[in-house]
């Protein structure tokens, strides 16, 4: 029956009893007609089909969850052209991402690095190491917040989950097979296929389906010299095996030589900002002596405890002949597609991800489920400036949960009990500590050359005058844990509760020639504590306020997800952290406006800059948060995410950091030879305390809306359009470079006939010039500059 029938029909139902049955029946019809209109408006796949686990492991409704957290379907990431995880910002509020060095491997959060996970399982670490992939995702669930206590432990800043595509659909499986292929064209050479097939298994008495996704990308990028490639495979089966048995088991591989890092513009200053205007110059005081195209630390300087490229900066500022441009001095005109990319620039990663579900029906609404899971990292890669790095890192995890529900009086419980046992091994190489870093020495107007391209590990030289690594970090930890997580319906009253206790085991050892951390085998062990508790008041008028408080833990890992010896030394390997959140949730106009208004404040750690020894720095965040997600019409659809946010760094801040040679008391032409540093962040001027974090926004503003025409004879077609605004940000050194704000607008079109979708995507439709600045230890060095206009066309064929 057409769609149109259907609601014809089930409109005049509800006339028919509105005007005589009985309230009772009222009710449940207008329940039905409310869930037809629901189905029939959501052409972006906006809004949840089927409760989530993710916020408190028991399958609950996003909408009536007590914490702020956000769904994103694969249709709504078709729709709204999200390709990475940095275009959450269209739909989730708080999640906007300073640029890692140009690669999207996690979003930030509230102010902080999140942690990915998958099918609720975290990964091994991803800042910046490679694009995280999201194509194969049946949907993508974003946790402002702790992980629940089944997750394990983890700091409060958020998460983001990844639901890989699966045969099961809503609880059933496929009826008959059904798959799809794509091919993508666009600016800049852009070339990406995909495809998926999914089909019903029988086995015996086995019933079940499984689906296989692929993908490959071979491009060129609107930054000049960086291609991006990559391949992804995923394979998920889901069985029901009889008697109350099922098993889920699969994996995913992906594999990538092009997420190369840049760090965008160098040699900063308000000029090259507002007017593009960059100093020129390079120095000839240096030369590659060898001809190998690169500078070994014999033709630079003492190596490997100071390198004649930078100085410390004391409150004396002084510099020398290889800090000084002497050639080319002057000013230019910097090209937007222009940055920081040197032809020996790589970064070669590899990953596999697997996972087994065995899972009993008990009967009377309990079950038991065993779960494991495993994830493997191998990354090497080099950024030309002098940051080499090789990781090796795994994590196996095994969790045995069981489900019951507990009923007395007016109290209806549901209750999730469990252990899990976790463990890593890993191993992290890298180069850094000895200041063989020449970020602001190289002209990007100019290009590289062999005395901007510092020498690294992966290259042997003879006679021992290469680069060694640095930090040689080899890490094991485990961790332990029994939890409970209870979901409590008292009336109009929600109450969940959930609490977790782990035994905590970490060894640690770095053997690099200049590790600047304790010698030796470090070890520790320590048992933590970690809880949360939640309230909800469901108003008859679609109203849910809500209040919630967390106390969490978390180890302090490196980029591999490893711990460095000095934390395991000085007992800062294990921190915690806390959030407090109220809002108030709501699902009005029979369901067809949802949405959550959320303001928190949230304590947690991290690591403070990246040059060894790590120190553990705290930051402090509070905000308010705005999502809404309306189906206005059946043909039309709207979707906001706003939010207003403060993160301050809790002082004093004694990391180590790179600073720009203005900052030093030094002009740019005599000072961007070298590199200029302190030892301790605080020593600065404005920074002997608390200091805001401005590298990330006060406000990020999204409004969306999609429009679908009705199902005519040829087909139908449909179009998205959209804005972002993002306030300014600013470097964090005292009267630091600062970026204005933007707007993006964004849209796209598709047209489908018969079982052919063409569609079309246009980012940054107005070509808008704008900035983010990079994290971490160079943030004050270096800056991103947007993508300007970038158009796709792809090609879908569904059977």
């Amino acid at each position: 029956m057409p769609l149109r029938h259907v609601l014809l029909s089930a409109s005049a139902l509800a006339f028919s009893t509105l005007s005589g049955l009985a309230a009772h029946a009222e009710t449940q019809v207008a329940d039905q007609v409310d869930a037809v209109v629901i189905v029939a408006r959501d052409k972006a796949g906006l809004l949840e089909k089927r409760p989530s686990d993710t916020v408190f492991g028991i399958d609950k409704p996003l909408i009536e969850t007590p914490r702020s957290a956000s769904l994103v379907s694969d249709l709504t990431l078709e729709r709204y052209g999200v390709l990475t995880l940095d275009g959450a910002t269209k739909v989730s509020p708080g999640t906007h991402t300073a640029s890692f060095y140009g690669v999207p491997g996690a979003l930030n959060i509230r102010g902080t690095l999140a942690e990915n996970y998958f099918r609720g399982f975290k990964r091994v670490e991803n800042r910046g190491t490679y694009s995280t992939p999201i194509g194969g995702a049946a949907r993508i669930e974003i946790l402002r917040g702790p992980p629940t206590p089944v997750y394990g432990a983890g700091k409060v800043g958020g998460l983001v989950n990844f639901i890989p595509k699966s045969a099961r659909d809503e609880g059933r499986f496929l009826a008959q097979p059904e798959g799809e292929v794509t091919a993508t064209f666009g600016s800049y050479n852009k070339k990406l296929v995909t495809g998926q097939f999914g089909a019903p298994v029988s086995l015996g008495k086995a019933e079940g389906g499984v689906w296989v996704y692929g993908e490959a990308e071979d491009s060129h990028s609107y930054y000049r010299g960086i291609y991006p490639r990559h391949q992804t495979l995923e394979i998920s089966s889901d069985f029901d095996l009889g008697n109350g048995w099922s098993t889920a088991f699969g994996g995913m591989a992906f594999h990538s030589d092009g997420d190369v890092q840049t760090p965008g513009w160098n040699r900063l200053t308000q000029d090259l900002i507002d007017n593009r205007t960059y100093v020129t110059g390079r120095d000839t005081t240096l030369r590659d002596l060898d001809g190998n195209g690169k500078l070994t630390p014999n033709e630079i300087g003492s190596y490997p405890y100071a390198s004649a490229l930078y100085l410390a900066y004391y409150g004396f500022p002084s510099t020398d002949a290889v800090h000084t441009l002497d050639t080319g001095v002057g000013v230019t005109k910097l090209d937007r597609r222009t940055v920081y990319i040197s032809p020996a620039d790589f970064s070669k990663t590899n990953t596999q991800t697997l996972y087994f579900d065995l899972a009993k029906d008990l009967g009377g609404d309990r079950s038991i489920k065993l779960q494991l899971f495993h994830d493997r990292q191998d990354n090497k890669r080099f950024v030309s400036y002098g940051y080499p790095s090789a990781v090796d890192a795994k994590v196996s995890e095994v969790r045995l949960t069981y489900a019951f529900p507990t009923d007395v009086g007016i109290v209806h419980a549901r209750t999730l009990v469990g252990g899990s046992h976790r463990w890593f091994e890993g191993r992290r190489r890298e180069s850094y500590n000895s200041g063989l870093i020449t970020l602001d020495r190289r002209d990007i107007s100019f290009g590289a050359t062999a005395t901007d391209t510092i020498d690294s590990p992966f290259d042997d030289e003879p006679g021992g005058v290469g680069v060694q690594w640095e930090n040689d970090n080899r890490s094991k930890w485990k961790q332990s844990g029994v939890f409970v997580t209870s979901d409590i319906d008292v009336g109009r009253l929600n109450l969940v509760l959930g609490g977790r206790w782990d035994h905590y085991s970490v060894e640690s050892q770095d053997t690099g020639i200049l590790s600047f951390v304790p010698a030796g085998l470090q070890t520790g062990d320590r048992d933590k504590a970690t809880y949360s508790a939640s309230l909800t008041y469901k108003l008859p008028i679609g109203l849910m306020p809500y209040i919630s408080y967390a106390k969490a833990a978390a180890l302090e890992m490196s980029q591999a997800g490893d711990v460095a010896p000095n934390l395991v030394a000085d007992g800062s390997w294990l921190s915690g952290s806390d959030l407090t959140e109220a809002g108030v949730k709501f699902q009005l106009l029979h369901g067809t406006l949802i949405g959550s208004l959320a303001a928190y404040r949230q304590n947690r750690t991290q690591i403070a800059g990246a040059i060894a020894p790590p120190a553990v720095q705290g930051t402090r965040a509070k905000g308010v948060e705005l999502e809404v997600r309306w189906l206005a019409s059946e043909r039309l659809s709207f979707t906001f995410a706003g939010n207003s946010q403060r993160t301050t760094v809790k002082g004093p801040d004694a990391s180590f950091q790179y600073i720009p040679a203005y900052a030093a008391g030094v002009t740019g032409a005599q000072g961007y030879g070298g590199s200029y540093v302190v030892w301790s962040f605080a020593s600065l001027p404005g920074r002997s305390g608390d200091y805001a974090y401005t590298l990330t926004p006060k406000s990020v503003v999204s409004l969306y809306g999609t429009y679908t025409s009705k199902g005519y004879d040829w087909g139908q077609a449909g179009a998205t359009v959209g804005v972002s605004h993002v306030s300014r940000t600013a470097g964090t050194v005292q009267n630091g470079v600062h970026y204005p704000a933007y707007s993006l607008v964004n849209a796209s079109a598709f047209v489908q006939r018969g079982p052919y979708t063409l569609s079309v995507n246009v980012d940054n439709l107005f070509d808008t010039f704008y900035f983010t600045p990079d994290a971490d230890t160079y943030a004050n060095l270096g800056a991103l500059p947007g993508r300007g206009r970038e158009w796709r066309a792809t090609l879908k064929r569904t059977f």
